[in-house]
């Protein structure tokens, strides 16, 4: 008889849905260690603004603002923490809404030509002298689909793009059309072959479905009002306990700027822009709420496509709902969120 493998736990949802109460519920009912899945948790000194939990986390802290920290990063870190966990005899619970993070971590990351700080750097000088949109404009002329996924503004994704086709000739779209139809290194290999260059790999990735079992949920108010109503009730408590001040103290170091990922973060950009002088602080905030609901919403656009999903839909008081709910936990309708998610966690595998 095979010996059943370690529980994994992924527990996702969009901001403000209750997914780190219900996570850290879960924590003390089942001896869990919480691994966080935000990308703006892992920077120290963005506090309040990222509603950053109590609670002991993992991967909360442990970057200065004027870090990069990838998916790539993430989906190291979590592989290694998800191991020294289980061996203590306890269980990962991956909890968050940085969505990019747990797919990575989950199905792996396209192989693609590790980072060049010098290619970087001289598009980050390009983009200095002549804007973003000139970037843009260059990647257009080589890679017209990734261009077109690719806001001409959003400097992060659009370095990266170019930077891979200078690095390697090949796009980026073409790496992830390659990437679909091979399996493990071998047709990644055979395209660079095919260009005359020589590939640089990254270590490979295997898949946690191979090692736990993995159960996922998601956590959300089944009506988007609520949801609505719960995001800006949390930016005005923030901004009443000191929003303002913690983002001053990052733009007065004078070593940030806003097209680093943690000045990028959602509310962080939004005040950094009326420090610098581009709006008032009501602009701002309104900015800052309707930048929330937007991530909420593409949150929820990842969610809805998630495979092998267990979901937890709460009404306004955060009791859960009939909705989603298989026959053997109609018997859960009005209780709290933990049931359910116990629920899920104690099914047999398939």
């Amino acid at each position: 008889m095979a010996t059943p493998k370690p529980l994994l736990v992924c527990l996702l949802g969009p901001t403000a849905s209750g997914k780190t109460d219900l996570a850290i519920e879960i924590a003390r009912h089942r001896d869990c260690e919480l691994i966080s899945v935000d990308s703006a948790l892992v920077y120290r000194g963005l506090d309040i603004g990222s509603a950053k939990p109590d609670y002991p986390h993992h991967l909360v802290d442990i970057r200065d603002p004027a870090d990069v920290y990838s998916a790539a990063d993430f989906v190291a870190d979590a592989t290694r923490l998800a191991a020294d966990i289980t061996a203590r005899g306890k269980i990962p619970l991956l909890v968050g809404g940085t969505m990019l993070y747990c797919k990575a971590f989950l199905e792996g990351l396209a192989e693609m030509p590790a980072a060049d700080p010098a290619i970087r750097a001289d598009i980050e000088q390009q983009a200095a002298t002549h804007g973003w949109p000139h970037i843009h404009a260059q990647l257009a002329a080589v890679d017209p689909e990734a261009a077109a996924r690719i806001h001409p503004n959003h400097s992060q994704r659009l370095s990266r793009a170019l930077e891979v086709y200078r690095a390697s000739g090949i796009t980026l779209t073409q790496w992830h059309a390659r990437a679909k139809g091979a399996k493990g290194k071998k047709g990644v290999r055979a395209l660079f072959e095919e260009k005359g260059s020589d590939p640089i790999f990254s270590d490979p990735i295997f898949s946690p479905f191979d090692t736990y079992r993995v159960v996922q949920m998601a956590i959300c108010p089944a009506d988007r009002a609520v949801l609505h109503r719960r995001i800006a009730l949390r930016f005005e408590q923030m901004m009443a306990a000191g929003f303002l001040q913690e983002v001053r103290q990052l733009w007065q170091r004078g070593d940030l700027h806003p097209d680093l990922p943690a000045i990028r973060a959602v509310g962080y950009r939004q005040l950094w822009q009326h420090l610098s002088g581009e709006c008032t602080l009501e602009e701002a905030v309104e900015k800052g709420v309707a930048a929330t609901r937007q991530l909420a919403k593409r949150q929820l656009t990842w969610l809805r496509k998630w495979p092998d999903l267990g979901w937890i839909y709460t009404d306004s008081a955060g009791n859960l709902l009939e909705q989603g709910l298989s026959e053997d936990c109609v018997g859960t309708v009005g209780q709290k969120p933990l049931n359910l998610a116990l629920n899920y966690l104690d099914r047999p595998p398939l």
